[in-house]
């Protein structure tokens, strides 16, 4: 298996060193394997992990606590795969598809709530902006009286 330092893995994800040991205390990625020196050994699996946070962090604005929500609903829908592929039969692997379903129902709900906070927030900038706009005009008919 292939594994990373530190440097390697802030460089590939874009994130310090110190915000990457920060998430692992947090539990928002798995401990590390270490060297016998004690370096930490990250997989494949933490960049992955990392880039997800990310993204949840960057693109939808998840806090901390939504994160390790977010990271939490993901290690159910892991542990739910797992289980299904070793499930034979017909009957429990529909029981473990519908449980799956719910798990991403879960995570989906979580981003159309973010979502819908930010088209409200987006709502007032633009009633914002329409006020800011009719006193150009109001303003602008008023000088050429």
């Amino acid at each position: 298996m292939e594994t990373f330092k530190i440097d390697e893995v802030a460089k590939a994800c874009g994130l310090t060193k110190r915000t990457i040991r920060y998430y692992e205390e947090l539990g928002l990625i798995p401990p590390p394997e270490r060297s016998e020196g004690g370096i930490r050994l990250y997989a494949r699996k933490h960049i992955e992990r990392l880039k997800q946070l990310i993204n949840a962090r960057d693109v939808l604005g998840f806090s901390l606590q939504e994160l390790l929500e977010f990271v939490a609903v993901h290690e159910n829908l892991d542990e739910q795969k797992q289980t299904y592929r070793k499930t034979e039969e017909r009957e429990e692997k529909l029981r473990q598809l519908r449980g799956m379903q719910a798990t991403i129902d879960r995570q989906l709900g979580m981003i159309d709530q973010k979502l819908a906070r930010m088209a409200e927030f987006r709502g007032e900038i633009e009633g914002l902006r329409a006020r800011v706009s009719d006193g150009i005009v109001r303003l602008s008919n008023e000088k050429e009286l």
